[in-house]
């Protein structure tokens, strides 16, 4: 009896490049073998063969940065204030099918309430989605971006940042995050301000690198995202004023940019969202492909971040994204590689992310292939997570 599949004569791309006329063999969950389809392995002719000729398969897409307690509705601060934990377990549960269907099979949620329990109930079947990396409650100092939507934990000074950390991961959470600068969506705040001082970003950078987890920073700011880069994050969220020094330093470091375009241009296209963000959103659009440019010329390793779940920036819009990032400059392959095998190196699972043997069987199945021609990633045709057609 058949225990799995095998994709036959197909263009594969496994993450780091393309190749033609191959197959892949996916045997409980997992991928066990990729190589010329002329030359199957004896196992495939006892799986059942998909003739994917003429077709396109791709790792399942990566999202580096979720909201799933967020609908992407015009007003970010009146959904929060609503927001009671029942709430954000439905939504949660619904925003996960919308990622899915997307052939997005990996998210992970940069801030939100009781995400770490979502992710549980993923990982034990209880809720169907992507797998997902949760932060539990993102770091922001006393009044600082994110303060009033109940999904931020204030910390004041080092040791503060430690136990904040601390706090998070005894919950659960697989990831920290620290907001570096103000932000668009809080009420008073400006955008670019630098916020922590260098001393609480790097105790919440090392505190979190002795657990062995990542951390990610939220920085729109040129100083906010030099001083977070120095300090040792994973990666730098919308990364908007980054200048060509800094993108330097990224490079050379290694860490990973998530731009969020999706998130800046919801809010500064989107009708009815309130004046507060609308006006700092449109003001920032020009310094986005600024620092956009100034990443691709300093090849600064990128992942695809949409920020889902902020005004007109539905979950899901993972293909969306990488669209933007392509019109903004990049290469197809290299917006494919950003959602697929750095999205899994940054998130720090290594299992996924790449078609490779031993590796989980997230894949899509594309009619065009999408490291030639991206708007492929909008439309799949197949999706299976761990080797289950979804």
């Amino acid at each position: 009896m058949a225990r799995g599949f095998y994709l036959a004569d197909a263009t594969v791309f496994d993450g780091a490049r393309v190749r033609r006329r191959a197959g892949v063999l996916v045997e409980d969950g997992r991928i066990t073998w990729v190589g010329p389809n002329a030359r199957p392995p004896r196992a495939a002719s006892t799986a059942r063969e998909i003739d994917a000729r003429g077709k396109t398969i791709t790792p399942g897409l990566i999202d580096c940065h979720v909201h799933l307690n967020f609908d992407g509705i015009p007003n970010f601060a009146a959904e929060a204030a609503g927001m009671d934990e029942a709430t954000a377990a439905i939504k949660g549960t619904a925003n996960l099918r919308r990622h899915l269907a997307a052939g997005v099979t990996t998210v992970r949620d940069l801030g939100g309430l009781g995400t770490c329990q979502l992710a549980s109930a993923v990982e034990e079947g209880t809720v169907p989605g992507p797998r997902v990396i949760a932060v539990g409650r993102a770091l922001t100092i006393t009044g600082g971006h994110g303060h009033n939507i109940g999904i931020a934990r204030e910390i004041d000074g080092a040791d503060d940042a430690r136990k904040g950390v601390r706090e998070q991961l005894k919950a659960g959470a697989r990831g920290i995050k620290v907001i570096a600068t103000g932000g668009v969506l809080t009420p008073g705040i400006t955008a670019t301000f630098t916020a922590m001082t260098p001393e609480e970003i790097g105790a919440a950078v090392d505190e979190a690198h002795k657990w062995n987890v990542g951390v990610a920073a939220h920085a729109i700011g040129g100083p906010g995202i030099a001083g977070a880069v120095r300090a040792g994050v994973d990666s730098v969220e919308h990364c908007v004023q980054l200048d060509a020094a800094t993108a330097k330093e990224m490079a050379a470091r290694g860490t990973f940019r998530g731009p969020t375009l999706s998130a800046l241009l919801g809010i500064a296209d989107g009708k009815d969202v309130p004046s507060y963000a609308k006006d700092k959103a449109v003001a920032l659009v020009d310094d986005a492909r600024a620092g956009h440019r100034a990443a691709l010329r300093a090849h600064v390793r990128h992942v695809c971040s949409t920020d889902a779940g902020t005004p007109f920036n539905p979950h899901g819009n993972a293909p969306n994204e990488l669209v933007r990032m392509v019109e903004w400059g990049m290469r197809p392959l290299d917006a494919m590689i950003a959602a697929t095998a750095n999205g899994a190196e940054l998130l720090r699972v290594p299992d996924v992310g790449r078609i490779a043997p031993g590796f989980v069987a997230d894949l899509i199945l594309y009619d065009a292939d999408p490291t030639r021609d991206i708007t492929a990633v909008r439309r799949p045709r197949t999706i299976w997570k761990a080797g289950v057609k979804v």
